[in-house]
């Protein structure tokens, strides 16, 4: 009578199939992995900028969006910092700069660094955008364009936030050439610069 089950021949063979499927996949999971940091960083960003917006028009007061730099990664501490390349956010009335922990239960909504945001590029042309009543941007030399790459790999796609004078957000994708593609950036202030 036959025994049935698997020879030590064909689970060999099995396990090394399995083996040059995974390292054939490898390269673009990880390239998948940095884009979806990527894009989470950037959500999280227009997340921030649409609340600033938002909570100004409820209040009808002027509220800020402040990009920030901070030492910690996963919580606020109050060396934070106004910066124009950092991924940590905060949206509050008056500035958070080095009382970031302190007063952190008066702000409106704060992200710290994040683990999301390891590895990227994050280059904005100022570091605060303040909204009014009528969800308009109101404070000169304003955030208008926030680019995300990712040196490491230039395979994936470099987004870009947009931000316009009227308060209107957009995400795109900033080497997106063709200006009737939907992922085309369109920068208020200098059109077809790329954000």
């Amino acid at each position: 009578m036959r025994q049935r089950g698997f020879t030590i021949l064909e689970v060999a063979i099995a396990i090394t199939l399995a083996v040059f499927i995974l390292m054939s996949a490898m390269p673009s999971i990880s390239s998948w992995m940095r884009s979806t940091r990527m894009r989470t960083t950037a959500e999280s960003i227009i997340n921030g900028l649409m609340q600033a917006r938002n909570e100004a028009v409820r209040r009808n007061q002027p509220v800020s969006f402040y990009l920030l730099s901070d030492s910690g990664a996963t919580s606020m501490s109050d060396s934070c910092a106004l910066s124009s390349t950092g991924t940590g956010w905060v949206v509050a009335l008056a500035s958070p700069v080095g009382k970031c922990a302190t007063d952190a239960n008066t702000f409106i909504a704060m992200r710290p660094l994040g683990d999301s945001a390891a590895g990227l590029s994050v280059a904005a042309d100022a570091n605060t955008v303040t909204f009014n009543g009528y969800g308009q941007v109101s404070n000169a030399g304003a955030i208008t364009c926030i680019k995300f790459s990712n040196a490491s790999d230039t395979t994936v796609r470099t987004l870009a936030i947009g931000v316009q004078s009227g308060g209107q957000v957009r995400m795109c994708d900033a080497k997106v050439s063709d200006s009737n593609d939907p992922r085309y950036c369109i920068s208020p202030a200098q059109p077809n610069s790329g954000c």
